[in-house]
């Protein structure tokens, strides 16, 4: 009887790093992802390979692989058809989505994307590119770029560019005269693995861990002894949508106070919490959260 294994795509590029992050965070230890194409995990019935996102939603729609990461601009497109597992909300820079943007240079005298009728835009999204003109009605030629577009902006009538922060399109002395689409990380399945009891089970229990690791970027857990006299002044600066744990201690007259807040909350109040009469706070990163 063959073993059963899912093989798993991780892209390879700029969200390599960010992936492999993230998968630690949810408790999976990984390996030779530095050298190897083939990265080695600490759970025998997953099989990892890394693959460009760019051709990632194919190999999965194919059957090649079971699941895998991409982008949801290239979903769009291949247009693969393929189960979509999840939205998650990691990049390589920020957990904010990426864009594709229409730029031309700052001296351009384009303003609008109608003013590029009759001009070339460069781009390695063609697909979308040419609908987004098609849609608009506006006459243009999309040519593929190889990498470095930014570069090309000067030797084309404007380009069509992912970015994260725009940093790169300011670096580069371009202008954005409008977004083309917005796109996040996706975890997405072939149909044919989704209806497999075994394959779904472990894409799930995947999609529950790293779901619960991006959750927990932004949290932290805190805790601390008060004074039953000062409990209520305590329980009044928390967080009124939160429910934190209360326990008994051996000292009678006070008690244990636990909970899970946002970072840029726990930052505000720990002054207002010992002004309070909380003393002995602990604040401590988490690697899960799971709601």
């Amino acid at each position: 009887m063959s073993k059963k294994v899912l093989k798993l795509g991780i892209p390879k590029g700029s969200l390599q790093k960010a992936t492999f992050a993230l998968f630690e965070k949810a408790g999976f230890n990984i390996s030779d992802y530095e050298r190897s194409y083939f990265p080695r995990i600490d759970d025998s019935e997953i099989e990892l390979i890394l693959l460009r996102a760019q051709e990632m939603s194919r190999y999965v729609a194919e059957g090649v692989l079971d699941a895998g990461f991409t982008g949801y601009d290239w979903i769009v497109e291949n247009g693969s058809d393929v189960y979509e597992v999840c939205e998650l909300l990691y990049s390589k820079a920020t957990s904010k989505p990426t864009k594709w943007v229409l730029a031309v240079p700052n001296e351009s005298d384009i303003k609008k994307p109608e003013d590029l009728a009759g001009g070339i835009i460069a781009t390695e999204l063609i697909g979308v590119t040419k609908k987004y003109f098609d849609k608009k009605n506006i006459d243009v030629k999309v040519e593929f770029s190889w990498g470095a577009t930014e570069v090309k902006a000067r030797l084309v009538s404007a380009i069509v560019e992912l970015t994260e922060t725009g940093s790169s399109i300011r670096a580069n002395d371009l202008r954005i005269i409008d977004t083309i689409m917005t796109s996040t990380t996706r975890f997405i399945a072939n149909n044919q693995a989704w209806a497999d009891d075994f394959k779904r089970n472990k894409i799930e229990n995947i999609s529950i861990l790293l779901n619960a690791a991006i959750d927990a970027k932004n949290m932290v857990g805190m805790k601390m002894n008060v004074g039953k006299d000062d409990i209520d002044k305590v329980l009044a600066i928390l967080p009124a949508e939160k429910s934190p744990t209360v326990s008994s201690l051996a000292d009678k007259d006070f008690v244990a106070v636990e909970i899970v807040i946002e970072d840029n909350i726990e930052r505000r109040i720990v002054p207002e919490l010992k002004r309070a009469g909380a003393t002995g706070i602990i604040t401590y990163s988490l690697n899960k959260v799971i709601h």
